[in-house]
This record gives C-alpha cells, sequence and structure tokens, in this order.
C-alpha cells in the first residue's frame, strides 16, 4: 500500500471552531473527517453545482421531518383536477386557505422574505422563477391547473407574513410584485 498523502490547511477561526466540533462529534480524526468530506462532498458535488447549497438545504429541511412529500407533477395536476370536478372542491379551497395560513406561522422563523418564500416553493417544483427586479417576479407554471393552488398559497402565506403583493394572472405565468 503507498504512503499517504500528507497535506496541510490553513482554517480560519469560524472553519477552525467547525472543525473541532464535527471532530468531537463524529469521533473522527482529523485526516479522517478530511477524507469523509471529501467523499461527501464528490458524491454529492453534482447536485450542489445544478441546485446550489441553499437549495439542497431547502430540500433536506422540508423532507428530513417528514412533513413534505415527493409527489409526481403529474400526479399533482391529476389530483387538482380531481378537486375541480368535486362536489367537495369549495371545502377543499376553503382548508387550503387555512394551510396557507398555517404555514405563514411556521415559517416565519426560516422565511426572511419573499423571495425566500418564491424560492421555497420553487424548490417544489411548482413554478421556475423568474426575477426581473427587486420586486417583480414571474412565476412560471408546470400546468396551468396549478395556478389557482399557487396563487392562493402565495398571497395568504405572504399576507400572512405581513407582506402586501400583486399578483397578476397570465395563461401559464403569475406576474408578482412586492408592494412592501
Amino acid at each position: 500500500m503507498p504512503a499517504p498523502t500528507r497535506v496541510t490547511i490553513a482554517l480560519d477561526s469560524e472553519t477552525a471552531k467547525l472543525f473541532e466540533v464535527m471532530k468531537a462529534e463524529t469521533k473522527l480524526s482529523q485526516s479522517g473527517l478530511i477524507r469523509k468530506a471529501l467523499q461527501f462532498y464528490s458524491e454529492n458535488k453534482r447536485l450542489i453545482d445544478r441546485h446550489g447549497a441553499k437549495r439542497i438545504n431547502t430540500y433536506v429541511d422540508m423532507l428530513a421531518d417528514g412533513e413534505h412529500v415527493i409527489l409526481d407533477i403529474d400526479h399533482f395536476v391529476m389530483f387538482l383536477k380531481l378537486i375541480e370536478s368535486s362536489p367537495e372542491g369549495a371545502a377543499f379551497w376553503e382548508n387550503h386557505k387555512k394551510v396557507a395560513e398555517s404555514h405563514s406561522e411556521h415559517l416565519g422563523e426560516k422565511v426572511k422574505s419573499p423571495v425566500d418564500f418564491l424560492e421555497r416553493l420553487e424548490a417544489c417544483n411548482f413554478f421556475k422563477l423568474s426575477k426581473t427586479s427587486e420586486k417583480d417576479f414571474t412565476l412560471i407554471l408546470t400546468a396551468d391547473v396549478t395556478k389557482k393552488f399557487v396563487t392562493t398559497l402565495i398571497e395568504d402565506v405572504l399576507r400572512g407574513m405581513g407582506f402586501k403583493v400583486e399578483i397578476k394572472e397570465d395563461f401559464a405565468k403569475i406576474r408578482l410584485k412586492v408592494l412592501n
């Protein structure tokens, strides 16, 4: 077996503290921790490069506690179409509003701005977010039938968080302007 390659690294104080905490938590040697970190980064680099660390953290945050599910967009669209034709449709939309209001309370610590919330919903694949300016956004929907669901969710969550927005609906897009 060849001799190990020796590497010298310099850490700033914040990273040095993190390094010490991680060594204590994992009970790994310095070399073992660096090897493990490099392996993890190598295995996940494609995801980080493709989506960014913020998006990956959003996925982990949503899925880790079991409050969210991964659902194929075709199934989601199918459910919404079923709701449109259901005699219980009005009850669904009332409950949807209540859930959105609950989200506004629950997300207050994680979501600090309308942009944070829009990026979180984009991670759910409800739409592709296009930022026109600091306060103007275009949401390109995955399907037209999702428009009412997404619009209601955004309006009610952001209102509950104290933000005012103006929403205009196009055929397969939603235009959103943050007013405050």
